[in-house]
């Protein structure tokens, strides 16, 4: 009879294998277990990656830094050649002891075989044949009054060369002028500079040694990677050609991504009409190609159409087979322009006004409306200080709640104006003497020995001192309580602030971007993806048919108006003037977003809305930004005053740029210097940036519980506080609550908190407005007027 086996049972003791740790993933046989020989139908959608060997990859890794070699080359070869563009130079002295000229003159007698040849606008062009290379040295006029005009030669230049004295000592490398010019330029970008030392043959000789090095640890803190070299003698003249012509070039994108001409030949022939005129400038091309349907901007004119382009002989080109110069005056059109693929110069959008929802009011409206007239009271506001006859040309404005108005957060405004029948307080006779003082103004020169107090005095601008003594108030106030404000009590809170809204999270809360758009908003021009357009609109630029860097051309400007161009040459001190090819779209007017950051020598805070000179590029206007914090996120909080040490976001209407772009900001001193503020880049030109303007109202404690209080202060009546319910509110301590319900008629009200508050303890309630910026845009150009003031 057979016996039924049993199965072995391990025990407890069974010694178990260690699992097969496979990580985060499934191992094969449990991928296997589960899908049980099921294959699935869905197909492969990327492409497989194939492995390169070794070999390829190297071969793959030659082949890009023989590309990235032959382009470095191909742009190198397109400069400082024989028969290409020459190295431009400009020689800019940084201490008032020293003479430009002579360092040219050192420089041109640096080689016997050197052919030197100076234009009619002050352009000297060196030919070395030992380098076979030339060179353009210009020398921008300098002092105070010329910083716009250095500026603008820094902007097409390929070389800067910085001049100091060895004569006045260590101590003083660079005047207060040169040190005012450095930040400037160093702000804007320096291209490829090179410092040179002059006067040290009349140093002693023991002394040398140290002057030189102390120059260079001076020179290292402004520029750690520049080595300072001497010019003095026509060795070290030789020495600095050979620097210029072998030295790594810095590339600065805002030109490099653009056309640009150094014009040396100016000459301005006027229509039949006699109206307008054709400019013609001719120059040697740099940057990119040049498309002769697209515009051109001048500094100080604005912006053109060109007719035609023509390529005459280069009269500075030496040939070396004859071993002279070129003397045929060739002249041949290379391109013209098409009227139907020209530019437009339109800035601006044209809205259709009809484009709308069109009502009629009823004659119940109508009436309503004339009644509401006769009850307003016309009255006159006039600013402190003005005659009786200044005021005749003052209209009369409705006395009305100007809940409109931008500036809502200014609770003293009223303080500036007065009533034409109030009687003459002590602050009219002061602004009275003001005015008296102002018009013996006269200038008193600065001497060592003592000074007459009334003469002192009168050089002083007590108007000047007065405001900014105010505005240092307004924003040392605003910095201690942020965004405070005082409930009115003579109106309604939520008349007064029918236009804020509360946000639950200022970071996450939603906000619709095209929600409450101003009119002028209909008038500006968006990008769907700016980046986007930005990157394609740059390629095309670069890959256009057109007039190819480094040839010498003579551009024909159309339309340029004959008064506009007889104020131009008045005003203007050089007779060099400079060229901007404009990309496509950046003659349209958009919103554009700066980023500034004070620059450690300017202390006065600047208020939102003030007047400031912006430097964008090649462009420069006058326009009146609102600033805003430089954070991430959709919404950014409004900032009233640019502090000192700080950086904001400003944002105004201007035409369109693409970035990379520096801006300079500049603010203009009572004596009409302008004065170097900030400094920063171009951010975007996108119209959906969201800036929130927000107050704060106050409430204080009255009664305290374990998670409820009793608020007073903020408001003072009861509708006020049934109006502002749903806005949440929040402690100074960090507390978060809620309005319950309102105690009495007199603004008291029971809220509730998420813990016991403090007896010190603030309540805040935030409130958020969307502002836009005001459309005060203003190029600056030549006006007729500027150049007759000039004149006289």
């Amino acid at each position: 009879m057979a016996v039924d086996q049993q199965s072995h049972r391990p025990g407890s003791f069974k010694q178990p294998n260690k699992p097969h740790k496979t990580g985060r993933h499934r191992s094969k046989g449990a991928i296997d277990n589960a899908l049980k020989g099921k294959v699935s139908l869905k197909a492969v959608s990327h492409k497989q990656k194939q492995q390169q060997r070794r070999e390829q990859r190297r071969n793959q890794a030659n082949q890009i830094r023989k590309n990235k070699r032959d382009e470095i080359l191909a742009k190198k070869r397109l400069l400082g050649g024989t028969s290409t563009a020459p190295f431009l130079v400009c020689i800019l002295p940084l201490h008032g002891h020293i003479d430009a000229q002579s360092a040219l003159a050192v420089l041109s007698a640096a080689d016997d075989e050197a052919i030197v040849d100076k234009s009619l606008a002050g352009v000297t062009y060196i030919t070395v044949p030992r380098f076979k290379q030339r060179f353009a040295f210009i020398i921008p006029p300098t002092g105070h009054g010329n910083e716009l005009a250095v500026l603008d030669y820094l902007k097409v230049c390929d070389t800067t060369l910085l001049l100091t004295s060895a004569i006045t000592g260590e101590d003083e490398v660079f005047d207060r002028w040169g040190q005012k010019i450095f930040n400037m330029i160093s702000a804007q970008g320096i291209p490829s500079p090179i410092v040179a030392l002059m006067d040290m043959e009349s140093i002693n000789p023991k002394k040398k040694q140290q002057l030189k090095a102390n120059v260079q640890k001076f020179i290292s803190k402004l520029l750690p990677e520049e080595k300072i070299m001497q010019l003095d003698t026509n060795a070290e003249g030789l020495n600095m050609l050979r620097r210029i012509g072998g030295q790594k070039k810095n590339i600065l994108h805002n030109a490099a991504n653009r056309p640009h001409l150094h014009a040396e030949k100016v000459e301005y022939v006027p229509d039949a009409d006699g109206e307008n005129g054709t400019l013609k400038l001719t120059g040697f091309l740099r940057g990119i190609p040049l498309d002769v349907n697209g515009l051109v901007h001048i500094p100080g004119l604005g912006d053109f159409q060109m007719s035609q382009i023509d390529a005459p002989t280069d009269p500075h080109k030496y040939d070396k087979s004859k071993e002279a110069e070129m003397t045929t005056t060739e002249v041949r059109v290379i391109a013209k322009s098409e009227p139907s693929k020209q530019t437009s110069l339109q800035t601006e959008n044209i809205p259709d006004e009809m484009d709308a929802e069109q009502t009629w009011p009823t004659e119940d409206e109508i009436a309503n409306a004339n009644e509401e007239t006769k009850k307003t009271r016309l009255v006159k506001r006039v600013p402190k200080g003005m005659s009786d006859y200044q005021a005749c040309w003052i209209p009369d404005v409705e006395e009305v709640d100007d809940n409109d108005a931008e500036d809502d957060d200014d609770e003293n405004s009223d303080e500036d104006f007065m009533s034409c029948a109030s009687e003459v307080n002590s602050d009219e006779e002061m602004e009275q003497a003001r005015s008296d003082t102002e018009e013996q103004f006269e200038m008193v020169s600065v001497s060592d020995g003592p000074v007459n107090d009334e003469k002192y005095d009168l050089a002083m601008d007590l108007h000047e001192e007065i405001e900014t003594l105010r505005k240092i108030k307004e924003a040392r106030t605003d910095q201690l309580w942020p965004d405070e404000i005082d409930t009115p009590q003579d109106i309604p809170a939520k008349e007064r602030f029918q236009k804020y809204r509360g946000l639950e999270s200022f970071r996450t809360s939603p906000w619709d971007p095209k929600e409450n758009l101003p009119s002028d908003y209909a008038r500006i021009y968006q990008f769907k993806n700016f980046d986007r357009t930005k990157r394609r609109v740059i390629q095309e630029a670069a890959e256009v048919d057109g007039v190819m860097p480094g040839w010498y051309i003579t551009v024909h400007v159309a339309n340029v108006p004959q008064e506009k161009w007889a104020a131009y040459q008045s005003a203007q001190q050089s007779p060099n003037i400079v060229m901007y090819g404009i990309l496509p779209h950046e003659h349209q007017m958009s919103v554009v977003n700066v980023i500034l950051k004070r620059i450690p020598d300017s202390e006065v805070p600047i208020k939102s809305k003030e007047k400031l000179i912006i430097q964008c590029g090649y462009r420069r206007f006058v326009v009146n930004p609102i600033f805003s914090q430089h954070t991430n996120g959709a919404k950014h909080k409004y900032e009233r005053f640019f502090r000192p040490h700080t950086t904001v976001v400003a944002t105004f209407y201007a035409p369109i740029q693409f970035p990379p772009a520096p801006v300079l900001c500049f603010k203009e001193n009572p004596d009409t210097s302008l004065a170097l503020v900030a400094r920063g880049c171009l951010l975007s030109c996108n119209p959906d940036r969201i800036i929130l303007k927000r107050i704060v109202l106050s409430g204080h404690p009255f009664k305290i519980n374990r998670k409820s209080a009793t608020v007073r202060y903020m408001f003072f009546n009861k509708p006020d506080v049934e109006y502002f319910k749903p806005v949440q509110l929040r402690t100074k301590c960090g507390r978060l609550g809620h309005i319950k319900e309102s105690l009495g008629t007199h603004g008291h009200m029971k809220c509730v908190f998420d813990g016991q508050l403090k007896s010190y303890d603030t309540v805040f309630l935030y409130l958020y407005k969307r502002v836009f910026p005001k459309w005060n845009y203003e190029e600056c150009v030549v006006r007729c007027d500027d150049a007759n003031k000039m004149q006289d």
